[in-house]
């Protein structure tokens, strides 16, 4: 995973499809309940309580602000960020912020099993119709209609059929 680094070192971040991480160094001995962070759609603000904040702005894009949380780790401050459209690569983590070339991502492998059921049942017919059609054997689509012309012919066996033809 890609992580980039604002140029005055004030944070660093990395992103998947659906999220993106933003990490932000702290002074030495800050601890949670020093911390002040918020989410909001469209924007955000994390600081010191009583202090100046040390990073805030619009997100790139929409987030899920009740899906977002924060921790301290090794001293910096992590913002893990859920993305409202998870289907997209944001160009910078902040708005008026350098942006990066996201056609320059490269995706992490992912599983099926990463999916949602109906994302996951769609992908396995698509893989499927597709292994059929490289070995010549019917799609799916094709299967199911042929089940339903036999139980037809089943259904209607005063029904002669010797010289249809069927495509």
């Amino acid at each position: 995973m890609q992580e980039w680094t604002h140029p005055d070192g004030l944070y660093s971040w990395i992103q998947t499809l659906s999220e993106v991480t933003i990490t932000i160094p702290l002074p030495n001995g800050i601890r949670g309940r020093d911390l002040v962070v918020n989410f909001r759609a469209d924007s955000f603000s994390a600081g010191i309580k009583n202090q100046k904040a040390l990073l805030e702005g619009e997100f790139f894009k929409t987030i899920k602000p009740g899906d977002c949380f924060w921790q301290i780790d090794n001293g910096k401050l992590v913002l893990e960020i859920v993305k409202l459209n998870q289907m997209e690569w944001w160009s910078s983590a902040i708005k008026g912020h350098e942006q990066i070339d996201t056609s320059k991502i490269t995706p992490e492998n992912s599983n099926l099993s990463d999916l949602d059921s109906e994302t996951r049942s769609v992908v396995e017919k698509m893989m499927f119709d597709q292994r059929q059609k490289a070995s010549g054997l019917p799609t799916s689509e094709e299967l199911q209609k042929q089940d339903m012309l036999k139980k037809f012919m089943a259904q209607h066996p005063e029904m002669d059929f010797s010289q249809a033809k069927f495509n």
